[in-house]
């Protein structure tokens, strides 16, 4: 089963390797290191609910 951090996780990956091919396309460095900075925070909210899923699998 998948949880509410794994998919907002998994979509705020995707919204950030758009900003960050935006940023590329346009030359426009500030953006591209916003989709960059928000790739991150998306692989670490997936981690979060691949944690939270384990844990409730265990129980």
């Amino acid at each position: 089963m998948v949880n509410k951090d794994q998919v907002s996780g998994v979509a705020r990956q995707a919204k950030g390797a758009v900003t960050e091919a935006a940023g590329k396309i346009t030359g426009n460095r500030k953006t591209e290191l916003k989709g960059k900075a928000e790739k991150v925070e998306g692989k670490v909210q997936k981690a979060v609910g691949d944690v939270k899923e384990k844990v409730r699998k265990s129980h």
